[in-house]
């Protein structure tokens, strides 16, 4: 049987400075940028719980491509060189294709209790978008094959590459949109097929003959990427056939539908979308008291990812409607207030601070693309623009406010959507609203106002905060919190200090006038609840003075059908109100209610993580019966179990780390890429070198200290440093994920030494095809994981996520061990 040729035929060897390498690396690139903007696109054109499935699908086509050569390993030897090309042409090509069948097929999550069609085009979705990893898979899988006797080198190029793309993920789509991403992502592709092409010409044996076929099917590759990334480049327009298509269920979908609407303004940014409209129909004004009965002044409408309307007025624009926001109560309070405002996105809550009589007004933005949209607003006179987030501003700041203002800044979703449940929001942790309350003067208020739900949910967890904030301060609650609501809105005003009875006149004035009710109160009156927005029942009240009598609360939150308990940074997902007490609850209106997956966004994962087992059993399962039919002596249980078990820690390990970082740098962009990146550059050099200083047993027993040591260590000094300028917590990330991430490159390349000496019973045709098996193993189980993590953070938090992972590595360590493995560091 005429075996492979490699593509360094001379010494047999892979060399990563080789026309191979640079081929390598490019291709790895373009498929970690595809992956990163992938779920950009996801968050804008659909919400943001759906972006995190981009990871499976990637490890999913990884996976497959090791399947495939499996099978294919075993009917006949391939010659690696001369499918390299095609395969990288291939991955380039399918990143384009795949990306315009799903903007012209798009999915909606809304009907699909109704409409079962929408489950068979996420699952179309799901494969269209696994080619691109599955054909690049086949390049890594199949060199790994070929050089086997150096498939560290292999392996820290791929990761090698895939750290350069976090780094161009970040940097390019400022220039050129989330859409035109996707064409640099298939022109990289496209670019390593010269580089495999000059190293297939180099290689003895192969027949230097022209190529039509390749020729004319990489002229269709360059030309679509060129003729998009042209007319970006040059027009400043996306083509319209590959403009992205956006959620009819979004906020800006809706904006627009209005005839006279027009989009004014679209900028894309490493970590958003944010888009203005203009348009007659467009109001924005939480909470406003329906006593207002004059014209409201007319606004632009900013959204974010293609939601979260806000209001951008003009600074001269008529501002007597903000005397009848809830706001307005802190402001005669407070008169001639230094406010702290965080994330005013369009800013009308600053133009309204500054007409309700406050003498300074600091706005903290993080999205600098936000500043440019409404710069006439934070360019104000006794406005202080500090671009930061909330929290790392909190932990650097000196200075002590008069009021606090979280502003209600986002749409209105019924909490049964679940449209935002993997949503991290720091500024609404326990630890946040502790920050808050350290910030304030002696006397100062903090004011937050979020949205009424049917069932008291969304403004009872707040509620639920500001009381154990206060309490974790060691300051007793219930003289401490006041609590009105309008027909559509909740607020509450927190003080260090109790409320004196001078300020409980302002206050009962102020709600009287403008028709708010009062719901909690330290000296709260029967009759003073549910007079003006009246409900059939008080809930609020009820429900407050309900979770307040509860003693132990934890007994409260048991009881209650929503999970109201308060986030914290360990487990920041303020909009997960999902319990699993619910199920009978969404099964019963199964098919009968207009809402996603029976209105929990939990329960959106639930199904994609079914999808990805079945898959991925499928993976794994698919190669063993090639091998019995071939009459292929299998190894152990072993073998696969130890490749499953480091693809299972890997990804528990990286998942829980990129969020827990999310805090530490601001935006979820940042981390991901600055993580990840070092995660991949440290694993690549772990690849290349660490087999030569640690045994393998001996880095699993190392890796597996330094993550318990992670586990109690790490929140603890993120915390501490977080207020330090960006770029110094971007050199403590690195120091602090190095080592991890170097210790984590070891396993995989080891294990593959492992299988070369396997490969050298040349008695035995299966052999061969275990290198591609394994390959498969870890990535079908690398599949499984990114979405287990998903499930875990949000049922338990980071840390318990990160635990998860540790044993993992642990239970590899021990077949390590109790199988002499260390003859891997060979």
């Amino acid at each position: 049987m005429r075996k492979p040729l490699p593509i360094n035929v001379k010494t047999g060897t892979f060399r990563s400075l080789s026309w191979a390498g640079f081929g390598l690396l490019l291709v790895s690139a373009a498929t970690l940028i595809f992956e990163i903007n992938l779920t950009r696109l996801y968050s804008v054109a659909q919400f943001y719980h759906f972006a995190f499935m981009v990871v499976s699908i990637a490890l999913l086509g990884f996976g497959a491509s090791g399947t495939f050569l499996t099978h294919r390993e075993i009917r006949t030897r391939i010659i690696a060189s001369k499918r390299l090309p095609w395969l990288a042409g291939a991955s380039g090509l399918s990143m384009l294709v795949s990306f315009v069948l799903i903007n012209t097929l798009p999915f909606d999550s809304f009907s699909i209790a109704v409409d079962p069609t929408q489950i068979v085009i996420l699952l179309l979705h799901y494969v269209a978008l696994a080619l691109p990893f599955f054909f690049s898979g086949m390049i890594i899988s199949l060199m790994l094959h070929e050089h086997h006797a150096t498939g560290g080198e292999v392996y820290a190029v791929n990761l090698t590459g895939s750290a350069a793309g976090c780094l161009v993920a970040v940097l390019a789509p400022a220039w050129i949109d989330g859409e035109g991403m996707v064409a640099l992502s298939a022109l990289m592709a496209g670019l390593s097929c010269f580089c495999f092409i000059r190293a297939a010409y180099t290689c003895e044996g192969i027949i230097r003959k022209k190529k039509p076929g390749l020729v004319l099917f990489l002229s269709m590759l360059f030309a679509f990427a060129l003729l998009i990334l042209g007319g970006r480049i040059f027009s400043g327009e996306i083509p319209a056939y590959f403009k992205l298509k956006m959620s009819p269920y979004k906020s800006l979908s809706y904006a627009l539908q209005n005839p006279q609407a027009q989009l004014i303004n679209s900028q894309w940014n490493s970590f958003s979308r944010v888009d203005v409209v203009s348009s007659p129909s467009l109001h924005s004004v939480p909470g406003l008291s329906y006593q207002y009965l004059d014209s409201l002044p007319e606004i632009d409408g900013l959204y974010v990812d293609g939601d979260n309307l806000s209001a951008i007025l003009s600074p001269e624009a008529d501002l007597n409607f903000a005397a009848y926001l809830p706001a307005a109560l802190a402001y005669q309070l407070r008169p001639a207030a230094h406010a702290l405002i965080l994330e005013p996105l369009g800013g009308m809550d600053v133009l309204a601070a500054q007409w309700l009589g406050a003498n300074q007004v600091t706005a903290v933005v993080a999205n600098p693309l936000v500043i440019d949209a409404a710069a006439d607003v934070y360019t104000q006179a006794r406005v202080d623009l500090v671009i930061s987030t909330g929290r790392s501003f909190l932990r650097k700041s000196d200075a002590s406010y008069d009021i606090i203002q979280l502003p209600l800044t986002d749409s209105y979703h019924p909490v049964s959507s679940g449209a935002y449940a993997l949503g991290e929001d720091y500024r609404y942790t326990l630890e946040g609203f502790e920050d808050m309350l350290s910030a304030l003067t002696a006397e100062g208020v903090i004011i937050v106002t979020r949205w009424l739900q049917e069932d008291p949910s969304e403004w009872l967890r707040t509620f639920t905060l500001a009381v154990t904030a206060l309490e974790a301060q060691d300051l007793e609650p219930q003289s401490r919190i006041i609590a009105l609501r309008g027909y559509n809105a909740g607020t509450l005003l927190i003080k260090r200090r109790p409320f004196t009875a001078a300020e409980m006149a302002i206050a009962r004035t102020f709600i009287q006038d403008k028709a708010f009710d009062l719901v909690y109160a330290p000296d709260l009156e029967k009759t003073e609840v549910n007079r003006y927005n009246i409900l059939p029942e008080p809930v609020y009240s009820q429900t407050f003075q309900e979770f307040l009598s509860t003693n132990p609360r934890s007994i409260f939150y048991k009881s209650y059908p929503y999970d109201v308990k308060p986030p914290t940074d360990n487990h920041p997902f303020f909009s997960h109100f999902f319990k699993w007490s619910q199920i009978d609850e969404i099964l019963r209106t199964l098919g009968v209610t207009w809402q996603p997956f029976g209105g929990a966004g939990y329960l959106v994962i639930l199904l994609i993580f079914i999808m990805a087992l079945i898959l991925a059993m499928l993976l794994i399962l698919l190669p063993v019966a090639f091998l019995r039919k071939n009459r292929s002596r299998l190894p152990g249980v072993y073998i696969p179990l130890f490749f499953g078990l480091i693809g299972l820690a890997f990804m528990l390990v990286e998942i829980p780390l990129i969020q827990q970082f999310i805090l530490y740098l601001d935006q979820p962009a940042y981390a991901f890429a600055a993580v990840l990146f070092c995660i991949l550059l440290f694993s690549g050099l772990g690849s290349r070198f660490g087999s030569r200083w640690l045994p393998l047993s001996r880095a699993l027993i190392v890796l597996t200290g330094l993550l318990i040591f992670y586990l109690f260590a790490l929140s603890p000094i993120l915390h501490t440093s977080l207020g330090y300028p960006l770029i110094a917590r971007l050199v403590i990330t690195l120091l602090l994920i190095a080592p991890i991430g170097f210790l984590m490159g070891i396993p995989f390349p080891a294990g593959l030494i492992w299988m070369r000496t396997i490969a050298n019973d040349e008695d035995n045709p299966g052999n061969k095809a275990l290198i591609p098996w394994v390959w498969a193993v870890n990535g079908a189980s690398s599949v499984v994981a990114s979405i287990l993590a998903s499930l875990l953070t949000l049922s338990f938090g980071f840390i318990q996520t990160t635990a998860v992972g540790m044993c993992f590595y642990l239970l590899a360590g021990i077949i390590v061990h109790s199988k002499k493995y260390d003859t891997l560091s060979g």
